[in-house]
């Protein structure tokens, strides 16, 4: 990828006069709205922000629906970009960082370093590649991940040829991708190792009834299908069947961005994600680290997480600017995050305990549901709502504000949510 400058030096310089220089390393939602804040609380001095790609920063939710579709090209821009250059964001594109050396407050590129004073991660996260010798390499030939503008057009291109494609996984970005293949008329074969949908993410019977919306839409669902090779002419898995394919989808989840910093001592987890405190400090002087790439300690949920998803990245954002104006807050909000599948919109508010208990409100058969689960208070914990927004709204305060609920009362989709919530 060649390096391109946009908006000013290339090096920002100390300005004694307007302040702190600082260096955001990412140019997805994280990275940008962290900027804003920045400037939008009062901070004087250069703002740098370094992105990876060509283009200016985009939005990503839109590239496994819309995009694939032909219906937006991906890559309108999260905030304009005179807006940035009005507020005095040094925005430089297609420039990728190499290398972290803290005690010299720089960051390496292929153009060469750029100097900090406060310095914020947010480089997001890249798709995890088969493990072994599985073959296939995403960006090779047919094989494909989805990540970027320029991953989506590659993939859109499949479909406007209706060329039948197999996707290795069947998670969010699984369902979402095979939603708009079908509309667009490819054949389509969903590979699962694992037992269900959305294996590891929800359980057995929660996931059940997700089986079905794929024979719904004409897409081939395989579960406990292990992939062990991607040839020219398709997938093989460890059963040794040959499973046909003009495409490969490989969507099994996603790594943070953070090789770029080996060698220089900021602590990472063994999912390569930020190990951060609860401001999002990375424990190393003068650093911070939001979105994807980072790792937080919930005193909410007693555990670390990583949360990969929008609404993080737009909270930690607000939080890292604090943080680096002098005025630490702590980041421990609710996870929320949605998905557009088979017609269908799925919200899912929380995060679930390993001893937490399922309540269906009504029939866990119908096509709209709503799931909560309840600690030992009756606590709601975490949601998931399929076209239920109004169950989302009120479930995800009771979740915010840790209010128990009457599971009688609760279970009764004819009554408000809201109106099982528990008094004083």
């Amino acid at each position: 990828m060649s390096e391109q400058r946009d908006h000013g030096s290339s090096t920002p310089r100390r300005d004694t006069a307007t302040g702190t220089r600082v260096l955001i390393v990412g140019g997805g939602l994280a990275g940008v709205r962290t900027a804003v804040e920045l400037r939008e609380r009062g901070h004087e001095g250069p703002i740098t922000l370094l992105g990876a790609e060509p283009h200016e920063p985009y939005d990503r939710p839109p590239l496994s629906k819309a995009v694939l579709l032909g219906e937006a090209e991906g890559d309108e821009p999260l905030v304009p970009t005179a807006d940035l250059a009005a507020a005095g964001v040094t925005v430089l594109t297609g420039r990728r960082a190499v290398g972290l050396r803290p005690a010299d407050r720089e960051v390496d590129t292929g153009a060469g370093p750029l100097p900090w004073d406060r310095l914020v991660l947010a480089t997001g996260a890249d798709p995890l590649p088969l493990p072994g010798p599985a073959g296939g390499a995403p960006g090779s030939g047919d094989v494909h991940t989805l990540r970027t503008v320029e991953d989506a057009r590659a993939l859109r291109a499949v479909l406007e040829a209706r060329r039948s494609l197999a996707i290795i996984g069947a998670g969010w970005i699984g369902a979402e991708v095979a939603t708009a293949a079908r509309r667009a008329g490819c054949p389509v074969t969903v590979l699962e190792a694992g037992s269900q949908p959305l294996a590891g993410t929800l359980p057995a019977e929660v996931a059940a009834p997700m089986r079905a919306w794929y024979t719904e839409i004409g897409a081939d669902l395989r579960t406990d299908a292990r992939v062990t090779g991607i040839g020219p002419d398709g997938v093989v898995l460890a059963d040794g069947t040959a499973v046909a394919a003009g495409a490969v989808l490989v969507g099994i989840g996603a790594r943070a961005a953070t090789a770029w910093t080996a060698g220089s001592g900021l602590p990472l987890g063994e999912d390569g994600t930020v190990t951060v405190d609860s401001a999002l400090r990375a424990g190393l002087p003068d650093i911070w680290a939001a979105g994807d790439c980072a790792a937080h300690p919930s005193a909410r949920y007693g555990r670390r997480m990583a949360v990969q998803h929008w609404d993080d990245a737009l909270r930690a954002a607000a939080t890292v600017a604090a943080g680096v104006l002098g005025e630490p807050v702590e980041h421990d909000p609710v996870p929320y995050f949605w998905s557009e599948q088979f017609g269908r919109m799925l919200q899912w508010v929380g995060a679930p305990g390993p001893g937490d208990r399922l309540l269906y409100r009504g029939d866990p058969a119908d096509p709209t549901r709503t799931v909560l689960w309840l600690d030992e208070r009756d606590v709601p914990t975490a949601v998931l709502t399929v076209d239920r927004p109004r169950d989302l709204a009120q479930a995800r305060r009771a979740v915010e504000r840790r209010t128990p609920v009457d599971p009688d009362r609760a279970v009764d989709p004819g009554l408000p949510l809201k109106a099982a919530v528990r008094a004083g």
